[in-house]
């Protein structure tokens, strides 16, 4: 089991790194006046997804109009398959990777990042009748998450504790469907990013339905992906951000979208 994890990560690494090679010769950068594309998640609520009229919405689609309509660029939003999200960049179908996209060293080495701008932890849920309390009860279990995710980086990065399920983590497309396997009995704990758990149980009114682990996979911080070439436009991007941040703009955009959700102490 330790072998094939390593191999993963292994593989993770090789096929998020060769895009990337092959992308830099070409020496692409963002043109302002062209605008931008930015691919998204439109599942990933509440940072990215489609509401009940079917129009995308979310908070990193209103701080992205703010960021850039104070840059005076013209910008557009294009849903990518999120395993794809670094290949989609790389090689110039999108500009930007802006969607609760979690900064990792595995990432940053094919990826500039902007500055952070949201905390973020990598929690496990369980429902509210599992016999599970803690990670080492999970030893023999079912686990789920998101394919390509942060959330299965912090999890195949605990080799011990992989060694330990009844299985290989199980991926998916989308947390949506994680979620919806959790309901439905087929797996024993899911890890998502604890934002968008906080979203979805709210919306939902499902909060009295599950339980969130004291143990969690650990904190990360969000950030905006840009090519590696476009380092000028980051370093106004940047600046921008900053700017959001100071004058109150960014929490007045945060507080339309984010509640907390506290981790159940036995």
């Amino acid at each position: 089991m330790k072998k094939m994890v390593k191999l993963v990560l292994s593989l993770l690494v090789v096929f998020s790194i060769a895009p990337s090679t092959a992308f830099a010769q070409s020496g692409k950068t963002i043109d302002r006046e062209a605008g931008v594309v930015i691919g998204f998640d439109d599942t990933f609520a509440p940072f990215g997804f489609k509401n009940e009229a079917g129009d995308h919405v979310g908070f990193d689609l209103d701080l992205a109009a703010e960021i850039l309509g104070r840059m005076e660029v013209d910008y557009s939003f294009q849903p990518i398959d999120w395993s794809m999200k670094e290949t989609e960049l790389n090689t110039g179908n999108i500009d930007m990777i802006w969607n609760g996209y979690s900064i990792t060293p595995e990432r940053e080495e094919v990826v500039l990042f902007s500055e952070p701008y949201i905390e973020n932890r990598q929690i496990i849920i369980v429902p509210v009748d599992s016999d599970v309390k803690s990670k080492a009860d999970l030893a023999g279990k079912v686990l789920a998450t998101q394919e390509q995710s942060a959330s299965l980086e912090a999890i195949l990065a605990d080799e011990e504790f992989v060694a330990t399920l009844g299985s290989d983590p199980v991926t998916y497309a989308t947390f949506v469907e994680v979620f919806s396997d959790l309901n439905n009995g087929r797996v024993d704990a899911i890890v998502v990013d604890e934002t968008l758990a906080s979203y979805f149980l709210e919306q939902n009114d499902s909060a009295a339905d599950y339980r969130t682990l004291e143990d969690n996979f650990g904190e990360e911080e969000y950030g905006v992906g840009f090519r590696k070439s476009d380092d000028a436009f980051v370093e106004e991007f940047n600046a921008t951000l900053a700017e959001i941040i100071e004058d109150g703009k960014f929490d007045e955009i945060k507080a339309n979208w984010f509640t907390a959700i506290e981790a159940e102490q036995d």
